[in-house]
């Protein structure tokens, strides 16, 4: 374990995070395509949020992006082509020449937290079926600070429940929740 005791609550562990590492805010150039899509609802609950920032663009609905989705989502194959056509765009957070969200400050995210996308909620987080996992991110300072689902959830202040509920809405976002 990484702490002798369970982690209490640290509400600042994001922007400790945004201080020191390569973040869930950042992506290498060449890994952009593979950011999370957008829905139109995050993006106009985004615009809302912080109307002074253009932070959106369009990429390239890559091969490579459908097979990361396909895997991320194993039961939506059919969902994901048609959602994502192969050939076509989807709609990313914007990111800097350094590669960070544009969102991103030295103080964690500017978005008030119930206008951030659903991905940005549930990170570092996941549901794969009935069971709750967590990416490993080695620039998450959630990660690097917790070694189980558990003492994460501590650390963020977060449930089981919650995290459920914000994947529910992630799913609900794409249409991923309605029959074939």
């Amino acid at each position: 374990m990484k702490a002798s005791t369970m982690p209490q609550i640290d509400p600042t562990v994001c922007e400790r995070c945004a201080e020191k590492y390569h973040t869930c805010c950042h992506a290498e150039p060449q890994d952009i395509e593979l950011c999370f899509p957008l829905s139109d609802s995050e993006w106009e609950r985004v615009k809302a949020g912080a109307p002074e920032i253009n932070g959106a663009n369009e990429v390239a609905n890559t091969p490579e992006f459908i097979k990361t989705l396909k895997r991320l989502f194993p039961h939506d194959g059919k969902k994901i082509d048609i959602q994502f056509p192969a050939n076509e765009t989807h709609r990313v957070l914007q990111s800097n020449e350094k590669g960070y969200c544009v969102y991103l400050t030295e103080q964690g995210c500017r978005l008030p937290r119930e206008v951030r996308p659903w991905f940005c909620l549930l990170f570092p987080f996941w549901v794969r079926g009935k069971e709750l996992t967590m990416f490993t991110a080695q620039g998450c300072l959630v990660c690097r600070e917790t070694d189980t689902v558990e003492e994460s959830l501590e650390l963020l202040g977060m449930d089981k429940p919650q995290v459920r509920e914000l994947f529910a809405s992630l799913r609900s976002a794409w249409g991923f929740d309605k029959g074939e």
